[in-house]
C-alpha cells in the first residue's frame, strides 16, 4: 500500500507504532528493513518499536512485536498495554481481552487510559553471580520476564553510564548468543524502585521498559523481601505498578499496570520507509 493507517502510542515513555494488519496491509517482503526505517526518529515516524495486530483463531488477536532495529522480540510489557488499548479503541476487542504473543497468551483489562496485563510467570531466576567486564567483576542478577533481563543494584542511578555499561553487559559472552536487556535499579526511601534500562534491539537507554520493571520488582521481592505491589519509577517520571504472588522465592501471577496513551493517529506514506540513509 502507498498509505498505511497507524496509531502512535506511548506506554510510560516507551513509544510504539501500531498497525491493524488483519487485512495484510503491510508487505512481508523487506519487512524488517521497512520497520527499521519507519522507527528512525527525525527521518520517519520514530519509535522504540512497531506492533502488527493480526488475526487469531484462539483469542481476540495476535501480535507481532518488532524492536526499532527490525528484530523480533517475544514480549514487551509497555507495548502489550498499548496493543490492548489499541484493540479496544479500534473495536477489535472489548475492555477485557487476550492476545497471542511469542511469550504466550497475554490477558488485559482496560481502565481508562491505563491497562493492567497479566505477564508470563518469571523464570530462570538467578541472583548474586559474577560476570567479568572490562573494568573487572560485577555482581548481577537475572530473570526472564518474557524476554531476558539482567538486574544490577546501584546506589545512585544518576551516576550510571547506562548506554556504555548496559551495552557491555548486553553483549557479554555469558549471555550469548541472544544477549540480554540490562536494568540498573535502586531502592528508594519510600519503598519504590528507581530504574534505568538499556534495551536490546533498541540498543540504547529507553524512557521505560515494562518487562524490565517487572524484572526489577521480582529480583527485589526476592532479595529485599518486597511485597506486592511494587511501584517502579521509570526514566520518564511515570510509575508502573507490579503485582504478584510470592511464596518464599517463587514468584507467580504477575501483573503490570500503567498508562497506554494515544499520541496521534494518521497514515504513513510510502515516503516514510522508502528513503536512502
Amino acid at each position: 500500500m502507498d498509505q498505511i493507517p497507524f496509531f502512535k502510542m506511548s506506554g510510560s515513555g516507551n513509544d510504539f507504532i501500531l498497525i491493524d494488519n488483519r487485512e495484510k496491509l503491510v508487505e512481508e517482503s523487506g519487512l524488517s528493513e521497512m520497520i527499521n526505517k519507519v522507527c528512525q526518529r527525525k527521518m520517519s515516524v520514530g519509535a522504540d518499536g512497531l506492533i502488527l495486530v493480526e488475526n487469531s483463531d484462539v483469542v481476540d488477536f495476535k501480535w507481532r512485536f518488532f524492536n526499532s532495529d527490525g528484530s523480533i522480540a517475544e514480549m514487551c510489557g509497555n507495548g502489550a498495554r498499548c496493543a490492548a488499548r489499541f484493540a479496544f479503541l479500534t473495536g477489535i476487542a472489548g475492555k477485557e481481552l487476550s492476545f497471542e504473543t511469542d511469550a504466550g497468551i497475554v490477558t488485559a483489562a482496560i481502565t481508562g487510559q491505563g491497562v493492567k496485563i497479566k505477564m508470563p510467570d518469571p523464570r530462570d531466576i538467578k541472583t548474586d553471580y559474577i560476570i567479568e567486564l572490562e573494568k573487572g567483576p560485577l555482581s548481577v542478577n537475572s530473570v526472564n520476564t518474557g524476554v531476558p533481563h539482567v538486574v544490577v543494584l546501584v546506589d545512585k542511578l544518576d551516576r550510571i553510564d547506562v548506554v556504555n555499561q548496559g551495552r557491555e553487559i548486553r553483549y557479554c559472552k555469558f549471555f550469548a548468543p541472544a544477549g540480554t536487556n540490562v536494568n540498573f535499579i535502586s531502592l528508594q526511601n519510600d519503598g519504590s524502585l528507581g530504574i534505568r534500562t538499556y534495551e536490546r534491539g533498541v540498543e540504547d537507554e529507553t524512557l521505560a521498559c515494562g518487562t524490565g520493571s517487572v524484572a526489577g520488582a521480582v529480583i527485589m521481592a526476592i532479595k529485599e523481601k518486597l511485597d506486592s505491589p511494587v511501584r517502579v519509577l521509570t526514566k520518564s517520571g511515570v510509575f508502573l505498578n507490579i503485582f504478584f504472588n510470592k511464596n518464599n522465592s517463587h514468584i507467580a501471577d504477575v501483573y503490570l499496570e500503567g498508562d497506554a496513551r494515544v499520541v496521534y493517529s494518521g497514515k504513513m506514506w510510502r515516503d516514510a520507509w522508502e528513503y536512502s540513509c
